[in-house]
């Protein structure tokens, strides 16, 4: 088993920490994670992936150990979460590599994709949404604030920040609760507690509008570029429903769309039979 190294990157004056394993010069693969987690969340994956690939997991900015600049000196958009995640790549000398995307991570990766398609070598998405008919009617107070960004609509997304919501994005779905290990969402909660950290979630939320405006663009490009894809989907997901895997066989006729039994954290239960599903469709 490859041991995993814990590092930072000074990327343009954040501080961005990120897990590393695998030989240097193997092929590269990116985990991009979600919300509210961090990279944390492939622990169980990195170590079954190792011996094939050079792993790099950052954690986004404003999530993790990464830096959580100040508001007021740091826009929290998706926009700039990419720019940061794309310099932290060539920072490390990340030139060409497959990509894992995960929630906030898709319209992450996505973006990366879109402006450099010479440097993706293949995409696996894991509950990253690229398609409207994948969003539920969970969406729907977020939807409500970026129609009518009021503070009432604000606050109303609190509920979304609290433990029992973050335990419940974990459980949903998954048949045998009890192979959900609490450590997951017990560190999450650990960096939403920190001051600040709502906020930033909240901006996140109204923001989350403008992934939705490029969903065109995404399927732009996997129209023009048809990169290897692979679609791998905990199929009782509360946000990112079945259909939004599906949905990318329309642009990318080749694309392998896989679903598990589980829900949106499908890391959580199905580590080792992602991992295989990954090494199958990534073999040279």
């Amino acid at each position: 088993m490859s041991s995993v190294s814990y590092r930072r990157a000074d990327v343009d004056g954040v501080n961005v920490f990120y897990r590393e394993a695998g030989r240097s010069g193997a092929p590269k693969l990116l985990l991009l994670h979600g919300f509210p987690s961090s990279g944390h969340m492939f622990r169980d994956l990195i170590p079954q992936l190792a011996d094939r690939f050079h792993i790099v997991a950052p954690d986004l900015p404003g999530f993790g150990q990464t830096d959580m600049p100040d508001r007021a000196s740091f826009a929290y958009t998706f926009d700039h979460i990419a720019e940061v995640i794309e310099r932290f790549t060539e920072v490390i000398g990340f030139d060409r590599f497959a990509v894992y995307v995960f929630d906030y991570g898709a319209p992450t990766g996505f973006r990366l994709a879109v402006r450099h398609p010479e440097r993706i070598t293949a995409i696996i998405s894991q509950n990253g949404n690229a398609y409207e008919e994948g969003l539920s009617d969970g969406w729907n107070p977020i939807r409500a604030y970026w129609h009518d960004p009021s503070a009432a609509n604000r606050d109303a997304l609190r509920a979304l920040l609290t433990h029992e919501t973050t335990v419940w994005q974990y459980t949903h779905g998954v048949p045998d609760t009890s192979l959900v290990s609490p450590d997951g969402y017990s560190l999450d909660d650990f960096y939403m507690s920190r001051p600040g950290a709502h906020e930033v979630q909240l901006d996140l939320f109204g923001d989350y509008r403008s992934n939705v405006a490029l969903y065109p663009a995404f399927q732009e490009y996997f129209r023009t570029h048809q990169p290897p894809f692979l679609a791998v989907w905990g199929k009782n997901d509360p946000f990112f429903l079945p259909p939004g895997a599906e949905a990318f066989k329309r642009d990318m006729p080749n694309a392998v769309v896989r679903f598990l039994d589980t829900g949106h954290f499908a890391l959580e239960t199905h580590a080792a039979e992602i991992a295989g599903i990954i090494g199958d469709f990534l073999k040279p």
